[in-house]
C-alpha cells in the first residue's frame, strides 16, 4: 500500500465509485478514502467498505492530498468555494469536470491573481466504470512528476491514459475518447437495425454486432499493423465488404465522423469559455 495516496472524492456518484473500487485494496486501503457528498444516500456504500464520509467539507479533508472533484460542472464552482479553506500548501486537485478549463479552476481555487497550479484535469469516459475506460490528463506547473505517477495509479484502474499540453487538446480528448462511445453506440444501433429490416431477429442481430465490434477493436488493439491494413484484408476487390465501403465513402463516412469531432471539441471549447 501507498501511504501517501490519501484521495477525497468530492462527489460520491459513479465515476467515483469507478475510481474508488479501483483502488480500494489494491493501491490504499479504505481508511485513506474521504468522500463528501450532499446526498447521504450516496455516502452509504462508501462508508460500508470502511470510508470517512461527510456532506460538508470539514477538516478530514485537509488531511488527504489528492482532491478528485467529481461533482457536475454547473455546480464546481460553488463546490470549490467551499472547498478553498481547506486546501493544504500540498494538496493535488484532479477534475473530471468536463467543460471547465484548467486555468478557471485555478483561479477558483486560488486568486486571479496567483492561481492555484497543482491541479490535474482530467477526462474519462463511461467505459470508465466497468474499468474499460480512455481517459485525457493535463497537468498544471506546479505538478511534480511523483504527484502524475499516482494521478496515473488512479486512473490506470479504470483503463487507458494519455498526457496532453494544454485546455485545447482536452477539448480533442473530449471530441475523441469523451464522446466517443456514443458514436460507438449509435453506428450499433444503425448495424442491428439494418440487419433487423433485412430479416435477422433483433437479439440475433445484438449479439453479432457486439462481438463484431469488440472483436476488430480487439484485433486492431494486438496488431502491430496500420488499421487501414486490417480494413484490406477484410476487403475483397468486387467483394461484398467492397460494396459496403463504396457506399460509406460515396456517403463521406470519414468527413462526417471528422465533422462530428469537431463539432464535439468546439463545444467543448464553448463551454470552457462559458464556464470561465
Amino acid at each position: 500500500m501507498n501511504q501517501e495516496l490519501t484521495i477525497a472524492f468530492i462527489g460520491g456518484g459513479n465515476m467515483a465509485s469507478a475510481l474508488g473500487s479501483g483502488l480500494i485494496g489494491k493501491r490504499c486501503g479504505a481508511h485513506d478514502v474521504h468522500v463528501i457528498d450532499i446526498e447521504p444516500k450516496a455516502l452509504q456504500p462508501w462508508a460500508e467498505q470502511g470510508c470517512s464520509t461527510a456532506t460538508v467539507p470539514d477538516d478530514t479533508l485537509a488531511r488527504h492530498r489528492i482532491w478528485v472533484l467529481a461533482v457536475k460542472p454547473q455546480f464546481m464552482k460553488e463546490a470549490v468555494a467551499a472547498l478553498r479553506p481547506f486546501l493544504q500548501p500540498d494538496t493535488l486537485v484532479v477534475s473530471i469536470a468536463a467543460g471547465i478549463s484548467a486555468a478557471t479552476l485555478g483561479r477558483w481555487l486560488g486568486r486571479a491573481d496567483e492561481p492555484w497550479t497543482r491541479v490535474v484535469r482530467a477526462m474519462p469516459n463511461t467505459p470508465s466504470l466497468i474499468a474499460a475506460g480512455a481517459t485525457g490528463l493535463l497537468a498544471g506547473s506546479s505538478v511534480t512528476d511523483a504527484e502524475k505517477a499516482q494521478v496515473e495509479l488512479l486512473f490506470k484502474a479504470v483503463g487507458e491514459l494519455v498526457w496532453v499540453q494544454d485546455d485545447h487538446a482536452i477539448d480533442v480528448v473530449t471530441s475523441l475518447s469523451g464522446s466517443g462511445p456514443a458514436y460507438v453506440f449509435l453506428f450499433l444501433e444503425s448495424m442491428i437495425a439494418a440487419a433487423v429490416a433485412q430479416g435477422m431477429a433483433p437479439e440475433q442481430a445484438r449479439r453479432l454486432a457486439l462481438a463484431t465490434v469488440n472483436g476488430a477493436t480487439q484485433l486492431a488493439a494486438l496488431s502491430p499493423e496500420d488499421l487501414s491494413v486490417l480494413r484490406d484484408r477484410v476487403t475483397s476487390k468486387g467483394g461484398t465488404t467492397a460494396a459496403a465501403l463504396q457506399v460509406l465513402n460515396e456517403r463521406d463516412f470519414s468527413g462526417t465522423i471528422a465533422a462530428a469531432m469537431q463539432a464535439a471539441a468546439t463545444r467543448a471549447a464553448e463551454l470552457s469559455r462559458e464556464f470561465s
